[in-house]
């Protein structure tokens, strides 16, 4: 995960789908700024999601405990 840092991931968790500048790791956290939720991904060939929302936030914090799995966009 470490490796990850200062990219633009996507998060898997156990509720949502993030995406957003991952910018810290901790024991218990991963932390993204300017974050969005993908409430539908639409096809992962294409250049964009179906449904993205940008999050009110300029920091969020995800549990890693919650996190099924996560990865560098490449779009």
């Amino acid at each position: 995960m470490k490796s990850l840092v200062g990219s633009q991931v996507i998060v898997f968790a156990a509720n949502y789908i993030y995406t957003g500048e991952l910018v810290e790791i901790t024991h218990d956290l991963v932390w993204l700024k300017e974050p969005s939720i993908v409430y539908e991904t639409g096809a992962f060939s294409e250049k964009s999601w179906k449904d993205v929302q940008r999050m009110p936030v300029n920091m969020l914090r995800i549990e890693r405990s919650a996190i099924e799995s996560m990865g560098e966009v490449a779009r």
